[in-house]
């Protein structure tokens, strides 16, 4: 299952801290770059609104082939952001125009609460909906009848699509490949390493989650007061309180254990899948990778830098992932 470590991820000697990697992808300059390359894509977008069962609805942005006059693409993608990112995320933008540039119909998901999506449905997000992202790719697959799809997530979006790939429902999807980018691979360890480890991080996640649930608020004012809980400077301690109050799980463990990808969850994978990571993630434990199930359709590829979710060899619009998936979906 677990390959030799990539070395052709290469970047310079002055790009290869973890921290660096991490924090770089979303400097402004390094986003403006980023859009600048991904005019294409963002000039053929058009948003969907998707019936994902239950009477969920998730949005997502389509980049249509023939909206910029060329032949309709013969495969789609489907790319998943992280935890309090969005369809707009530096890196949804740099690998969505890698896709469209490939061909594809390409579709940039929100998850529920992601963006600017509060609105769209009453009950809070959190990591255990999996039934509405397969109801999304389900609801994708009928507006792409015949097109082969390939799934493609970062951090948390890269745990979601490695559970959808492994869910009962996606052996009668057209699920071709699927990409997991520093996918989250055991919550609870995640949780231990956003307190103990750079602050920055922990910070800057209770600092976007308290932004997102003021929204919430905003958009549902008859239904959530979070003004003590806005108050609170603990990831740990917020979700003892959302996982409680707003779920059918009895404690945080459980919780967590319920987004876990480790032990045998991924056994059931419908589709070859590829999980890119690297081994100075100050975010993922690497140790987690030996926790995965073995499955001959599971690969892991992992390289010495490129800290979470960064892999930038140099200060241009592109990134090592952006390369590496082309290539595979490329190859025949």
């Amino acid at each position: 299952m677990t390959g030799p470590a990539d070395h052709s991820f290469q970047p310079r000697r002055w790009l290869r801290g973890a921290h660096f990697q991490t924090i770089l992808p979303n400097w402004p300059f390094r986003r403006a770059r980023v859009e600048r390359r991904a005019a294409p894509l963002l000039a053929a977008a058009e948003e969907l609104l998707l019936d994902c069962g239950d009477g969920v609805t998730l949005q997502g942005f389509h980049s249509s082939q023939a909206k910029l006059g060329r032949d309709p693409g013969r495969k789609f993608a489907v790319i998943l952001h992280g935890w309090e990112g969005s369809a707009d995320s530096t890196y949804m933008l740099s690998l969505g125009q890698t896709f469209f540039a490939a061909g594809f119909e390409t579709v940039r998901l929100n998850l529920r609460d992601h963006g600017a999506t509060h609105h769209l449905n009453r009950d809070l997000f959190h990591s255990c909906r999996l039934p509405e992202v397969v109801g999304a790719v389900r609801a994708l697959a009928a507006r792409f009848p015949g097109l082969p799809m390939v799934l493609a997530g970062f951090s948390l979006g890269g745990n979601f699509m490695l559970r959808v790939a492994a869910h009962r429902e996606a052996r009668d999807l057209p699920i071709e490949r699927v990409f997991a980018v520093s996918p989250v691979l055991d919550p609870a360890v995640t949780m231990e390493t956003l307190e103990n480890g750079f602050p920055v991080y922990h910070s800057y996640f209770v600092k976007k989650w308290s932004r997102s649930l003021a929204k919430k608020q905003s958009a549902w004012p008859n239904h959530y007061d979070f003004d003590a809980l806005l108050r609170v400077r603990s990831l740990r301690f917020m979700t003892r309180e959302l996982v409680l109050a707003h779920t059918e799980y009895p404690t945080v463990a459980a919780y967590l254990a319920g987004y876990a990808i480790t032990g045998d969850r991924l056994t059931t994978l419908a589709a070859p899948a590829t999980v890119l990571t690297s081994l100075d993630d100050p975010i993922i434990d690497n140790r987690d990778l030996a926790r995965l199930a073995r499955s001959p359709r599971l690969d892991i590829v992992t390289t010495a830098h490129g800290g979470h979710c960064g892999f930038i060899e140099t200060l241009g619009d592109t990134t090592w992932i952006d390369t590496t998936i082309r290539r595979v979906v490329a190859e025949p």
